[in-house]
């Protein structure tokens, strides 16, 4: 049995349907996935590919728009493959097809932590009913909405990072945004956090909702300070981490004793983000003024960037993490390039420099 398997197209395909690449070891999946996505204008399966060497061999020469990727393959694992998968097809998003990989387990939350953008649960052999098909989907149209920015030229980079005694408020709360790769990034982050911030931090990490509470237990792991799932009302507490639940913003506002509390609402962004880190940005800027910060770390997009101006233009400010360190260069890049940021810093030097620049400057 050939590695590849070409598939002939009708003319009348549209030319903005997302480009997939199906790699699966069973013939039957990958057949009933290519008919599937391929009955829908908004797809069109160009591979299937039963192995990780010829999947990478191919995406090295014809990029695609997504990857629905099985973990149980000949050879190379697919979880072994996916950071080689990101980097030979930067702009990808990478789907978990499998039938052993359940929300919450091991195995989905590292496959999330190496920048697969979703978890799919494949139905066992013979059971593709109707349903299936239809929030496979719906599924990859929410996963694709909202095309990420071209890459930054490096000429619109902004200058070097503004010197740190322009601070002039103590830091008060800390936000961060992240998306594919975020949660390795989070796991540096937190680990270059060498004493308590005593400030409450804000947590919007891209994740589908069912992910939201297992992401929290994982990133109890990573850091000493107190981490949970934010919940309507919530006050905020210095050195705890408030997660944005999977399906809500992440706001903030003052209850009637003038404490600030959380306030979750369910408005995507423009770009289609439920979490947004726009919204909490937004938010932080609106509450703390000049004693609110925010870190931008990898992710597809420009979430971030909108939130990121409102807090400098209430005189906090923003790190971005560097481009060599980001799975994707989406969401920080587009920070760095507005001269948003006062510092690119890889994510295990971010928290140190948190620590510095949120310190009173008399």
């Amino acid at each position: 049995m050939n590695a590849i398997v070409p598939i002939l197209h009708s003319t009348r395909a549209a030319a903005s349907a997302a480009r997939v690449l199906v790699v699966d070891d069973s013939v039957v999946v990958r057949t009933v996935i290519e008919r599937i996505l391929n009955s829908d204008p908004a797809f069109r399966v160009v591979r299937k590919i039963n192995n990780a060497e010829q999947a990478l061999h191919y995406l090295a020469k014809s990029p695609v728009d997504l990857v629905l990727l099985d973990l149980e393959l000949p050879g190379q694992s697919g979880l072994a493959a996916l950071p080689a998968i990101l980097q030979a097809c930067p702009r990808v998003r990478v789907a978990i097809l499998s039938g052993n990989c359940e929300a919450g387990s091991a195995v989905a939350v590292q496959a999330l932590a190496l920048g697969a953008s979703d978890i799919l649960s494949k139905p066992c052999s013979g059971s593709f009913g109707q349903q299936f098909p239809q929030a496979l989907i719906e599924r990859l149209k929410r996963l694709l909405h909202g095309d990420p920015p071209p890459p930054v030229p490096e000429a619109q980079l902004p200058p070097p990072p503004m010197d740190t005694a322009s601070a002039h408020l103590p830091l008060a709360c800390l936000g961060i945004g992240a998306s594919t790769g975020g949660i390795h990034a989070l796991g540096l982050l937190f680990g270059g956090l060498s004493a308590p911030l005593g400030v409450p931090i804000l947590l919007t990490q891209h994740l589908p909702a069912s992910f939201t509470f297992y992401f929290a237990q994982q990133l109890a792991l990573m850091t000493s300070l107190k981490v949970r799932v934010a919940e309507q009302g919530d006050v905020l507490e210095p050195d705890t981490v408030f997660v944005a639940p999977g399906d809500a913003n992440l706001r903030l506002r003052r209850n009637l004793r003038g404490r600030v509390c959380v306030h979750l609402t369910s408005e995507r962004t423009p770009s289609g983000n439920l979490p947004g880190v726009d919204p909490m940005f937004s938010s932080i800027a609106e509450t703390y003024g000049a004693a609110g910060a925010g870190v931008v770390l990898t992710g597809m997009g420009r979430d971030g960037t909108a939130g990121a101006r409102d807090i400098v233009a209430a005189g906090g400010w923003v790190v971005a993490q560097d481009e060599a360190s980001s799975v994707v260069w989406g969401m920080p890049g587009a920070v760095a390039a507005a001269g948003l940021s006062c510092a690119v810093l890889e994510p295990q030097a971010i928290m140190a420099f948190v620590a510095r620049h949120g310190k009173a400057r008399s």
